[in-house]
């Protein structure tokens, strides 16, 4: 019964008919109330499939607009990720999170969630509990920002510009971005996931300077699809005579995304919530409060714009 719910659901995910946020709650759902098949296997698959639709979202995106919003929003990724960093490393010693479990939080929040997680985790030496207690808080707390966001875009009647921004400063993962954006608008979109991926691409500086301080020589994981986003928007761009097969592989994209966050959802079980505790929970959640209200005022006061 279980394998044949998840079929259907994965099935439903993938018909192009389910947005990116139900596919998440059936997901959640799936994972709270029933023992997963096929987790392991879900997670791997889960990785690989939202590299290839970032990739394939490349394909609707000019890559003019990339540059000039990638370059545009460079120094506000890079002050929000030290000021995030800093901020994290004191409320986990005010809470008195575990050290490395802070450290992995405060990392997921600065720059994107469960990959930095996944790309630090083993450079720092994390143990497996650890590792299921960082990416746990971060699931949780992007879960709810999927729904929360736009319904506050929307209120606040933010421009598609103002929203992608936000998104990107304030959500943890790029499926998460990528999902609140593109249910906003077509502009939210790219803004968004351009914005997010150039914030991704600073797991790299993060995992050298970790190896760096502690002395480890574990292998640096390099975000390569990052590049694959930026070819696919250059092809879009040079070669227009092929713009509706580019516009095929783009919506793709954007259902393999939604498959993505249905086998995330999937991945959240009553395990996993009881691992995370009051305290790592409380400081991700305080830390992404902060970035979120903060970045939020800064880009309605016209103090961050592109």
């Amino acid at each position: 019964m279980n394998k044949k719910l998840f079929f259907v659901g994965l099935i439903l995910a993938a018909s192009g008919y389910v947005s990116p946020p139900v596919a998440l709650l059936g997901g959640l759902i799936y994972g709270i109330a029933l023992a997963h098949p096929f987790n392991a296997e879900s997670k791997e698959l889960s990785s690989f499939l939202l590299k290839a639709s970032v990739v394939g979202l490349g394909f609707g995106m000019d890559l003019h607009e990339v540059v000039r919003v990638g370059r545009s929003g460079f120094f506000y990724t890079a002050f929000s990720i030290t000021s995030v960093m800093l901020l994290g490393f004191g409320l986990g010693y005010l809470i008195k999170v575990g050290k490395k479990s802070s450290f992995l939080i405060t990392a997921g929040t600065a720059i994107c969630g469960g990959s930095a997680i996944a790309a630090v985790g083993p450079i720092a030496q994390a143990s497996e509990d650890e590792m299921a207690v960082s990416l746990g808080t971060v699931f949780i707390l992007n879960s709810v920002a999927l729904f929360l966001f736009p319904a506050v875009g929307h209120a606040l009647h933010m421009s598609q510009t103002q929203f992608g921004l936000w998104s990107a400063l304030a959500i943890h993962d790029t499926s998460s971005v990528v999902g609140a954006t593109a249910k906003y608008g077509p502009t939210a979109l790219a803004v968004g996931t351009t914005v997010k991926l150039a914030r991704a691409l600073w797991i790299v500086p993060l995992s050298v300077l970790t190896a760096i301080f502690l002395k480890s020589k574990s292998r640096i994981k390099w975000p390569w699809f990052i590049l694959f986003f930026c070819l696919a928007a250059l092809l879009n761009t040079s070669v227009p005579v092929f713009r509706s097969e580019f516009a095929a592989l783009s919506h793709l994209g954007e259902i393999g995304l939604t498959v993505t966050l249905f086998l995330i959802g999937t991945g959240l079980n009553k395990e996993t919530v009881k691992k995370v505790g009051v305290r790592p929970l409380l400081q991700g959640l305080t830390l992404w409060a902060i970035v979120g209200t903060s970045t939020l005022v800064l880009i309605l006061s016209h103090w961050i714009h592109l």
